[in-house]
Order: structure tokens, then sequence, then C-alpha cells
């Protein structure tokens, strides 16, 4: 039997302190991931939280938003910090996903189209199976060239490059029922 881990990435309160946040997707994420992670402790699953740490600014450890959002009460199985936007580059996960047997992750987090899809690459290409549940990501609309994409269309391109490639993006009910 395949063990899943839930990988919960960057949901940390630096972001209230970015020049990105904004607040209009919040309540249907913050309800997306707490659903996930209720779900994958009913079914014992392992839930690890990974934090982006910077040197400086208010991604840095000594900011003091290097932690958890406040709605999040999990107790985590095990807690990373990464420098990087995959989860993974310089950050022991690997090698505890494996001592615990973990070959299939649940990727939810913070934002959908750099850190999780980042992590969902990279964890495809070192042999797990992966599920990208889009409605337990959070992202913020990003203009390049003059050309804005809002977070549905950030959420759409993500799906569309990670589906039959890197990872199954699921919602929250249909990622649940898949792990019963």
């Amino acid at each position: 039997m395949t063990r899943s881990a839930v990988l919960n990435i960057d949901t940390q309160c630096s972001f209230f302190h970015s020049t990105s946040w904004q607040d209009a997707d919040f309540p249907a994420f913050q309800q997306a991931i707490s659903a996930l992670i209720a779900g994958a402790q009913a079914r014992q699953m392992p839930v690890v939280d990974i934090f982006h740490v910077e040197e400086e600014g208010v991604f840095s450890s000594a900011s003091g938003h290097v932690r958890p959002m406040p709605f999040l009460t999990h107790a985590p199985a095990a807690r990373f910090e990464k420098q990087v936007h995959n989860a993974f580059t310089g950050t022991g996960l690997d090698r505890w996903l494996r001592l615990h047997d973990c070959q299939h992750l649940v990727i939810c987090g913070i934002r959908t189209e750099q850190c999780c899809e980042t992590t969902a690459r990279v964890a495809s290409d070192l042999g797990y199976r992966v599920t990208f549940v889009t409605e337990a990501t959070l992202t913020f609309p990003m203009t390049h060239k003059g050309i804005t994409l809002d977070v549905d269309a950030l959420r759409h391109r993500t799906e569309t490059v990670l589906a039959g490639r890197f990872a199954t993006p699921l919602t929250v009910a249909e990622c649940l029922e898949s792990l019963t």
C-alpha cells in the first residue's frame, strides 16, 4: 500500500506582510486547506509543514512571521525550512519522506504557481506520485509585459502544465475520496 503525506507549503504569516498579499481569495483557501488537512489527519496521513525563509524581510526568521497562519491548528509530523522555491532542495524532506515510506504527495499551500507548482514538479522528478489540490492553494494576480493574469488564470495555467506530466490536479473532495 502506498503511504501518502500532505505537504503544506508556505502557509505562513509572512504573506500577511508581503506586498503581494490580497484578502479576496483567503476565506475560500482557508476553508479548503483546513478541510484537506482535517481529512488527511482523519486518515492518519502525516502533514508536513514547509516554511520559506530568507535572510532579510518578512520571510526572515528575525521578522517573527515565519510561523503557521493562525487558523492552522494541526500538529505537523515534521517541519522543514526552505530557501528556494521547491520544498526539497537543501531541506532533508526527501530523506524524511523515504524514511516514512511516503510515496504519494498531496500538495497544498501558498503560492499556487510558484512554490507549490515547483515542489510538485521536483517531487514528480524524484519519483513521487503527486496530487495537486489547487483549491487548497492560494495565489495573487501577476503582471508581466502589461498583461495581468488573475487568480483563476494562474490556477488554470498551473493545472494545465502539471496535469498528465507532473501531478494529478484534484479538488479537496476528490483528493480525500481517492485516499479512502
